[in-house]
């Protein structure tokens, strides 16, 4: 069975010693966790392998502290035409953000949108900034999907949504605070924003003193707002709708209030089979899951998949029987790049072969059409 070490942040800065073994280990401050199958005792190697004394080797997995993003949204969610507008705009001109004022003209919008605005295509992977300069330039994932000729250029397909959800979800290098820790470490059935933003001050002080409750409170009303409708009917697009498209998902639910007095909302997470996720974007999802967390693993195990840290199963809240149904169809597949396989001892899925993102991306699309 898979143990985790933990340590607590340390200051000291020397380095792991070769040979060294669990118990005598001093982790370096960004150092978080270790991963291992192997029983405390074992010994690392020069090329960070853990050696057992009967010759058998296994990799050493260190899990590093992310840098959370909390503040530079400006407490907007992400509007319905502000991602197709940004891509227009960057396809014109890269260096759009790069001159404020100048960008308010382009995209009909005040100073502070404008950085929000470059703030959530960044974050919804559409746009990536370019190391030198100011540029900004379109990935593959924005361009195929919301370019003048895209597959989705105006967010009219749930597949589009999902898959925006998926990448403000699962940034590995600098994920959103509430993002991340809410989708993967929130285990009560209810969410309320009290509770919520207690765990997140605790998890944001716990890497940085400096943030203030003021922010914290901006950044949760951010995640809250970018699911659950502030005004308007819901599907109801519109130029001045405030909105965030993702609302159309129904992620999050309310499902009461509490107290006396102020009555304080109480929402949920829509925990259940999803038949809007299609078999293909769920496919695209594991293999992005596969390649950016797992990408020396040849095997996972179905926990892994349906409730790892950044699995499709977290990201979006699927049952796990739904999800052992979807690999048990993907691996019926002929030519798939998965085969799941279960027995008394274990449930695993293997990887057949290396996938092609804008391929899968193609075939999520494809789908709709050929129906």
């Amino acid at each position: 069975m898979p143990i985790c070490h933990k340590t607590r942040p340390h200051s000291d800065q020397r380095a792991l010693r070769s040979g060294a073994r669990w118990s005598s280990l001093v982790f370096p401050r960004p150092l978080a966790q270790v991963h291992t199958t192997l029983p405390t005792g074992a010994k690392i190697s020069v090329d960070n392998a853990i050696v057992m004394q009967n010759g058998a080797t296994a990799e050493l997995c260190i899990t590093t502290e992310r840098n959370y993003r909390i503040s530079g949204h400006e407490s907007f969610p992400c509007r319905y035409t502000w991602l197709p507008k940004a891509v227009r705009g960057l396809n014109a001109d890269p260096a759009l953000f790069s001159n404020d004022e100048q960008a308010m003209v382009t995209l009909g919008v005040g100073k502070n949108m404008v950085r929000s605005i470059r703030f959530w295509v960044h974050a919804a992977g559409v746009a990536s900034s370019e190391k030198k300069g100011s540029s900004y330039s379109l990935t593959d994932f924005g361009r195929l999907l919301l370019s003048d000729r895209g597959l989705d250029p105006f967010l009219e397909d749930s597949s589009t949504l999902w898959l925006l959800h998926w990448n403000l979800s699962t940034d590995m290098d600098n994920p959103l605070l509430a993002w991340d820790y809410l989708l993967n470490r929130w285990h009560e059935p209810e969410l309320a924003r009290s509770t919520a933003l207690k765990v997140l001050q605790k998890e944001a002080s716990r890497l940085d003193d400096g943030i203030s409750m003021v922010t914290l409170e901006q950044h949760f009303d951010t995640f809250l707002h970018t699911y659950v409708p502030t005004r308007g009917r819901k599907g109801q697009v519109q130029e001045d709708n405030l909105d965030c498209p993702l609302v159309e998902l129904d992620f999050i639910l309310k499902v009461g209030e509490r107290g006396a007095g102020k009555r304080e909302t109480i929402y949920c997470f829509r925990r259940e089979e999803k038949p809007e996720i299609s078999l293909e974007l769920f496919s695209y999802c594991l293999d992005d899951f596969w390649q950016t967390r797992h990408k020396s693993e040849s095997t996972l195990p179905l926990r892994e998949v349906a409730h790892g840290h950044g699995s499709p199963g977290q990201i979006f809240k699927l049952p796990e029987e739904d999800v052992r149904t979807r690999l048990d169809l993907l691996s019926r597949q002929a030519g798939g790049l998965f085969a799941y396989s279960e027995s008394a001892q274990f449930q695993q899925v293997r990887r057949r072969a290396e996938a092609n993102k804008t391929t899968m991306l193609r075939a999520i699309y494809r789908v709709g059409k050929d129906a």
